[in-house]
């Protein structure tokens, strides 16, 4: 005898299974306000696209929330919830190889300090936009995000021992990029 299941029975039972699992709402939003800037941020300069961050931030905080793992600490949930953002990053890249840069602050004042500040961002975001895609996570998540070394490892995927030296080869080539940018 065969037994057919709607999809909307195997939902109902995915959730009853993983619902003891999964964070109460307080708790989830608490978390949320806690992270989603710095998530966006990462985001946003990962694909050079607000808005398209503002829907990897949605379905990052999706996937992170229907997972449901029992995390060990804050610090094991933000990295998990980094290393979400950065697959759906990645996944993004391979699709769209030509993302457009946003330009930065569009809204500043028109100074000639805040014109010079707008100058270096400029130059930087394009000296990012030629680093590899890697390269840009690890200087924003070290950098932008203050992430330690083995919290950068675990969020890539990678061994702590080498990115000590894959940090220092992406600020040598960023300096570079620097130097030459007119």
């Amino acid at each position: 005898m065969r037994v057919i299941v709607t999809t909307g029975e195997m939902l109902s039972a995915i959730d009853e299974v993983r619902s003891p699992a999964l964070m109460d709402e307080e708790t989830f939003r608490r978390f949320y306000e806690r992270t989603a800037r710095g998530v966006w941020i990462y985001l946003s300069r990962m694909t050079g696209d607000r808005h398209l961050a503002d829907d990897l931030l949605q379905e990052t905080y999706y996937r992170f929330y229907r997972a449901g793992a029992d995390y060990e600490s804050e610090t094991h949930r933000r990295n998990a919830l980094f290393c979400i953002a950065t697959n759906l990053a990645r996944d993004l890249s391979r699709r769209k190889r030509n993302a457009e840069l946003v330009p930065l602050h569009d809204d500043m004042p028109c100074d000639d300090r805040a014109a010079a500040g707008a100058e270096q961002r400029t130059d930087l975001a394009r000296a990012m936009e030629h680093l590899k895609p890697a390269q840009r996570e690890m200087l924003w998540l070290a950098y932008g995000q203050g992430a330690s070394h083995s919290e950068i490892a675990q969020i890539l995927g990678l061994k702590t021992a080498s990115i000590k030296l894959l940090l220092f080869r992406a600020r040598r080539k960023l300096a570079a990029l620097l130097r030459r940018t007119p």
